[in-house]
């Protein structure tokens, strides 16, 4: 659990959890990116719940229930406020690509040179980005949300799923 203060914007999390059920371990590579998301996340993020009335500040827990990603989010002092379903179909090509991306990039800055590592850097910084605009796309009209905040979301989205992704 990592908790930050609210900054000036109310219109953004100043908590995220990931339900520790959910959570597949993975590589201390990946950990790593887990945890490095939700810190960044929290340091810098926009996110707004549309049709709700609710000012903000914002608790997300990230869960997954069954087949379906849950982003149940609450106020501050985790009082509900809304839970937000999605199927996990639409992210089952990405998150496979993207571990296999991950994988090749931790193995190549161990040995490989560093115009390798660029490329694989670049084409995982891409399929990140897709991810990103993904998440954006299924939450429109639910959450409002910057593209650095889906990018950070599309992280967490991963380290849930594990290597495999979507069953």
């Amino acid at each position: 659990m990592s908790k930050r203060s609210p900054e000036k914007s109310s219109h953004r999390l100043v908590e995220v959890r990931l339900d520790e059920d959910s959570i597949v371990r993975c590589s201390r590579d990946i950990e790593h990116e887990r945890n490095v998301a939700i810190y960044d996340l929290l340091e810098s993020n926009s996110f707004e719940l549309l049709e709700h009335g609710s000012q903000g500040p914002y608790s997300l827990l990230l869960a997954l229930e069954g087949k379906r990603l849950a982003f149940h989010i609450g106020d501050p002092n985790h009082k509900p406020l809304k839970s937000i379903m999605l199927s996990l179909f639409s992210f089952r090509r990405l998150i496979k690509d993207y571990f296999l991306l991950c994988e090749s990039y931790f193995e190549a800055i161990r040995t490989a040179p560093p115009s390798r590592i660029e490329a694989i850097d670049m084409g995982r910084r891409g399929l990140h980005d897709e991810g990103a605009q993904l998440v954006i796309d299924r939450l429109a009209g639910k959450i409002k949300l910057d593209f650095e905040t889906a990018r950070r979301l599309f992280t967490l989205i991963c380290a849930l799923q594990g290597r495999d992704g979507p069953q």
